[in-house]
């Protein structure tokens, strides 16, 4: 490492001085049981999962037999329809425990709840359907009805099977079908399955002594209550007005729902653990005019100058121009910095590090600048780099802190809430009393694959995946198993990665897709990856995930490194990422396409 080099001029900060002081906010936040804080929403918790927007049709059980089974009615199973129906296949069926399509925004119905990435790229098949986003981001309840936009289009209504919630998948060799058992005691046969789940489906519960002993009202944020808060996502909460309200988390739901929540309840406290880095939103309505320029093939070469921007590749242009590119353009320029033509990527990485130091400490300015308890504002501010959480956008949620009515109750030292009471919770030693408690804590993207997905495959042999990948999970490029034929996973599971996940899944919808054609092109029953091709991918995940997995654990807990235990699995790096990004993802799949022989794999 050479220190002369051009980053270090002029630093108004000691670098050493925010590692050391980053390592001990991360510290204080470990926890020993690691994901295991969290208790499953089932037994006496199954009621978290109800839904409250619909109400449950009584229908007979299915036994017949569809080409392509689709689980999940999310982007992910949205975009495997469309892509099929594209393709012509006409015989598909959604499985879907919600009432609709949308997934997670089927769920999140919480008062603000908006996209963190520009709706020109993250709203899918906008160009297709000649559909014009309202804003730059988009709420919710305009990603909600682009999701019925999207299955009327494609026509994936037809012979959906809502509230329904797959429990068991068996293979038959001889038939070479798939037997999918449900609650609704289905029992129908596919020849294809995708597996279109998403990590963002299943509430996530914090595992507080007394959770269960409370006698108020409580709910999680993705089954929002607006008879017990009254008003809708735009607000309009007036039946909180002679409420006490506890929400805890600060993540990325409470930094949307917390203003609303403090301009209608009577007394709000905020239960904060960690602090979100909260930059400027800057949300504004979509320019007309500009949006009858874009030509033909605009929304694929802006969501491809994105993720180019946001995994560090040069562009020409940053055509999205938010927070998001800026925070990776200002690390590309710091690792540029760094380097030079003079210094070794050593210093490129020194370089990033402090221009992340430089844009931390931008945001923990903003802390200071808004906020006018200097108590409070110092423990709103987050002590971490940029990329250790997904970063959120604002403009509201800071100045709710000025208000009379609202306290941030930051717990014992990163700890969190100490035990839930009948008349309230207790935090620091002291006692909170509420009418109500939302319970801000997002989904279970870190827990097992099993505990989120709900039903463990059989394939092959009568062998379990859950067997198969009992020292992690393995995969060829992410989307089959060895011994699984014919079945496809969408999202994140060894695949290359991006924060604009429905670029993700787009481009995994039509890789698989084209998958499935090959098998009807050559005439095959099915298709499967070998075990030796799954052995090679794995391997090479573990080689390129050394740098993101470091970088990762030394970051404060939290879903991305599955509460600071990634060394032993889980969370957002290995072994589910192709660190490259998704970018290079795809140039490797293209490139295996180009083999006719479809290398790893044995059709049957």
């Amino acid at each position: 490492m050479n220190d002369v080099s051009p980053i270090h001029k002029d630093l108004d900060f000691d670098p050493e001085a925010l590692r050391q002081k980053y390592q001990a906010e991360r510290d204080k936040r470990l926890r020993p049981e690691g994901n295991d804080q969290y208790v499953e929403v089932k037994g006496k918790f199954a009621h978290y999962l109800d839904d409250p927007y619909v109400k449950r049709e009584e229908r007979a059980p299915l036994t017949d037999q569809v080409d392509v089974a689709i689980i999940g009615a999310g982007f992910g199973g949205l975009l495997a329809g469309a892509r099929l129906r594209e393709a012509g296949v006409k015989d598909i069926r959604v499985i879907e425990a919600g009432g609709d399509f949308g997934g997670t925004w089927y769920w999140n119905r919480y008062p603000g709840a908006q996209c963190d990435i520009e709706s020109y790229c993250y709203l899918p098949l906008v160009e297709e359907l000649g559909y014009m986003p309202k804003e730059k981001y988009s709420f919710a309840p305009e990603i909600y009805e682009h999701s019925q936009r999207i299955a009327k289009h494609y026509n994936l209504y037809e012979n959906a099977a809502f509230q329904t919630r797959v429990t068991g998948m068996t293979w038959d060799d001889k038939t070479a079908l798939w037997t999918i058992t449900t609650d609704r005691g289905d029992a129908m046969k596919a020849r294809f399955v995708i597996s279109c789940t998403g990590p963002l489906n299943r509430p996530k519960l914090p595992s507080i002594p007394g959770i269960d002993t409370f006698k108020g009202h409580t709910f999680h944020t993705s089954r929002w209550d607006y008879e017990y808060t009254g008003g809708n996502h735009q607000g309009g909460l007036t039946k909180l007005r002679d409420k006490r309200v506890a929400i805890i988390g600060t993540g990325a739901t409470a930094i949307q729902s917390v203003p609303f929540l403090g301009e209608y309840a009577k007394q709000l406290y905020v239960f904060q653990r960690t602090p979100s880095s909260v930059d400027l939103r800057g949300n504004k309505p979509t320019d007309v005019d500009w949006f009858k320029t874009l030509k033909p093939g605009w929304q694929r070469e802006r969501r491809l100058n994105f993720n180019n921007m946001v995994t560090g590749q040069p562009v020409e242009e940053d055509m999205v121009q938010d927070g998001w590119t800026e925070i990776f353009r200002t690390l590309a320029a710091g690792f540029a910095l760094g380097a030079g033509e003079k210094f070794s990527m050593e210093d490129g990485a020194l370089g990033a590090e402090i221009a992340d130091f430089k844009k931390m400490n931008q945001v923990r300015r903003r802390v200071d600048d808004t906020v006018k308890n200097p108590e409070a504002a110092e423990k709103l501010k987050p002590w971490y780099r940029q990329m250790c959480k997904r970063p959120t956008f604002n403009d509201d949620f800071l100045p709710t802190f000025n208000r009379p009515n609202v306290e941030l109750v930051d717990t014992s030292e990163g700890k969190g809430v100490e035990r839930i009471t009948e008349k309230g919770l207790i935090a620091n030693g002291v006692e909170y009393e509420v009418d109500c408690i939302i319970f801000a804590t997002g989904f279970e993207v870190g827990t097992s694959w099993w505990r989120r997905q709900g039903y463990d495959p059989v394939g092959k042999g009568g062998v379990k995946l859950s067997e198969h990948w009992g020292e992690g999970m393995k995969t060829l490029h992410g989307f089959f198993s060895h011994n699984f034929p014919n079945y496809f996973l969408m999202g994140m599971s060894q695949n290359g990665g991006s924060v604009n996940l429905t670029h993700v899944l787009d481009d995994q919808a039509q890789h698989i897709t084209w998958l499935i054609g090959e098998v009807e092109k050559r005439q095959k029953r099915y298709l499967e990856p070998t075990a030796e091709a799954e052995h090679e991918w794995v391997e090479e995940l573990r080689k390129l995930a050394v740098m993101n997995t470091s970088f990762l654990e030394a970051c404060t807990p939290g879903y991305y490194n599955a509460e600071g235990k990634i060394g032993q699995g889980g969370g957002m790096g290995f072994p589910q990422t192709y660190t490259p990004g998704a970018g290079a993802f795809n140039a490797l799949l293209a490139k295996w396409r180009e083999n006719t022989d479809m290398p790893g794999l044995t059709l049957g």
